[in-house]
């Protein structure tokens, strides 16, 4: 259960501080800036080509290391880059603004798709996925207010 977790904190803590070590560089919205009809961006420039780039990548070698191969690493770093993409495409859809706080939808996405699509290589089951979870929403909420303070979030959750 450990090393799901630690993958999904990889995954997601990556983009974060890529942007904080990085800037600007390459940091090209994924979205290309593409406004949705309902006259909100499609996901917001935080979501960055890099940013995905770098977590799937980071977490697959995360995954290698750790023992658990760079398969289930690039599946797990995928598919939470993809919840959180769905997170943000929600948010724009309710007409929240980039990087606004929203509680689970800004958690859960990016731990569930994962956590349940790889729960069998991971060896977990059901309810330890959800124990997960939430362990995990309320890490990235601690995490978050502590690279806050170190000045490597631009605001804390």
């Amino acid at each position: 259960m450990l090393e799901a977790l630690f993958l999904l904190l990889v995954a997601n803590g990556t983009p974060v501080l890529a942007r904080k070590f990085l800037g600007d560089h390459a940091a090209w919205p994924l979205d290309a800036n593409l406004m949705a009809a309902d006259g909100n961006p499609l996901l917001g420039e935080s979501k960055t080509i890099r940013g995905i780039l770098l977590a799937v990548s980071f977490t697959t070698l995360a995954a290698e290391v750790i023992g658990l191969g760079w398969k289930l690493g690039l599946s797990i770093g995928a598919l939470s880059m993809a919840g959180d993409l769905f997170s943000s495409f929600t948010k724009r859809r309710l007409g929240m603004p980039p990087s606004s706080k929203a509680p689970g939808l800004d958690q859960i996405p990016e731990a569930l798709l994962p956590l349940a699509v790889c729960a069998t290589p991971l060896g977990l089951r059901w309810h330890e996925v959800v124990m997960l979870v939430a362990i995990f929403w309320v890490l990235e909420v601690l995490l978050s207010r502590v690279l806050y303070s170190l000045h490597i979030r631009k605001q804390p959750w």
